[in-house]
């Protein structure tokens, strides 16, 4: 059997947790079930992490770092505020459309009867796009493109579109891709 580095057995367990999620009608995920699929023992899962909600931490972990290094990116190098509305819009949504799996956590699909926190955590996740989307528009009005009261109006629409399109992507087991049309709806809602 072939030896793995430090860290690799446990990026592997969080790969096939992610995996695992991406069945659209999987049923609750169970330490058993994920240590069969890596076929190791249960007590394998637990020396990379001391419970299941760890785990799933370390995707929350990965989708945090993942979306707000590109939200970051975004800011930099696109200097009009519309625009960057636009780019983490589709940024956000062509996320999900790559990662299903990650999709079902970040709308708590997968956090059901898990802990608490980590819902609170994809709230608060959620808020952080939000007050990103918030930034973009600031830019905005500075550039005389869009109105200091509205800011905080339209951030909460889109960040409730992105949201919805999310939830519809899941429900439809991952038929209904999250993107398509939708960048004709944010700009309807940036004019």
């Amino acid at each position: 059997m072939a030896t793995t580095k430090p860290g690799e057995r446990k990026l592997q367990i969080l790969q096939t947790l992610a995996s695992m999620l991406e069945q659209p009608k999987s049923e609750k995920i169970t330490t058993a079930a994920l240590a069969a699929k890596l076929d190791v023992s249960e007590a394998a899962l637990y020396r990379h992490f001391a419970s299941k909600a760890q785990m799933f931490e370390g995707l929350i972990e990965f989708i945090e770092a993942t979306v707000f290094g590109l939200i970051n990116q975004i800011t930099e190098k696109q200097e009009n505020g519309l625009a960057q509305v636009q780019a983490i819009t589709g940024m956000l949504l062509n996320f999900a459309e790559r990662n299903p799996g990650m999709t079902r956590v970040i709308i708590g699909d997968a956090l059901v009867n898990e802990d608490e926190r980590l819902q609170a955590r994809m709230n608060q996740f959620v808020e952080r796009i939000e007050l990103a989307l918030k930034q973009a528009l600031r830019v905005a009005v500075s550039q005389g493109q869009a109105n200091e009261a509205e800011v905080a109006t339209r951030a909460g629409m889109i960040t409730s579109l992105v949201v919805g399109r999310w939830h519809r992507f899941a429900k439809t087991g991952f038929k209904q891709n999250p993107s398509d049309g939708a960048q004709a709806q944010i700009g309807l809602m940036l004019v």
